[in-house]
């Protein structure tokens, strides 16, 4: 654990304000859900909680099933970072912060194919001539999402990629919501 020097203490609600720093630094907002745990110390551990994330080797294998399906990349990231990725070099994709481009364009809430060259990733290490992303969402509001990308000017997605990419996020959804 990381040290940040500040102290704060708990109101008579039981409340605790986390410092500006650390909520941009970990980019939360007002109705960030968490996680809390404890160990043997006494130490509290708050932990920001993904749902998508807890879908673990479903999302990996549900990605694989995309990719085989579909022959284009496939990716399922939570708000945060990619989680699942199949069809790329995973070293790229995997745990890597979003674009925020692609953040604003899932604030729709609707699915979209996006032709013009995409990073999916923050660090914009590589670009995509193709990209559809559709959002995951759970009682109105967007946990995650599912992204398709390619890079072959041969291959452009169309209808059929997108109606699928939408399709798995209402299904992850679905899943989340149990």
């Amino acid at each position: 654990m990381k040290a940040t020097g500040i102290v704060r203490r708990i109101d008579n609600l039981g409340r605790i304000v986390i410092p500006m720093e650390i909520r941009k630094n970990l980019r939360l907002n007002q109705n960030s859900p968490f996680e809390i745990f404890t160990d043997l110390a006494g130490e509290v551990i708050l932990k920001k909680y993904s749902p998508v994330k807890e879908l673990g080797s479903f999302a990996d294998e549900y990605a694989q099933a995309l990719n085989q399906s579909l022959g284009h990349i496939a990716c399922i990231a939570d708000n945060d970072n990619i989680i699942a990725v199949a069809g790329a070099e995973k070293k790229g994709l995997l745990n890597k912060q979003l674009n925020q481009e692609i953040e604003k364009l899932l604030e729709g809430k609707k699915a979209a194919h996006h032709t013009q060259p995409l990073a999916l990733t923050a660090d914009a290490s590589v670009t995509y001539n193709s990209v559809i992303t559709a959002p995951i969402v759970v009682e109105g509001e967007i946990e995650g999402s599912v992204i398709l990308a390619s890079n072959d000017p041969n291959e452009q997605m169309g209808q059929l990629e997108l109606k699928m990419a939408e399709t798995a996020a209402g299904f992850l959804g679905k899943q989340i919501a149990f």
